[in-house]
């Protein structure tokens, strides 16, 4: 199930990242961290946490370090 979105991942790497001009303000780069997020946490959470990483991507945001999480986040109590 992951796989399909893994591979639209990599088509946007390969070829509709290379006309834009490199503009990420996070590290790792928000497809590198869909990819890891697809690996580590699954299709479901994977989406997730992809989304909320794009949701971020803004002039806004001050970026820097945002690395996917070992374990899937817990709620605070």
């Amino acid at each position: 199930m992951k796989y399909p979105f893994i591979w639209l991942i990599q088509f946007y790497r390969k070829f509709i990242s290379p006309l834009t001009p490199p503009t990420c303000r996070f590290y790792p780069t928000c497809s590198q961290y869909g990819l890891e997020a697809f690996e580590k946490h699954g299709a479901i959470k994977g989406f997730i946490l992809t989304t909320i990483r794009i949701l971020k991507c803004h002039p806004f945001h001050p970026g820097g370090f945002d690395p996917v999480p070992e374990k899937w986040p817990s709620k605070k109590n």
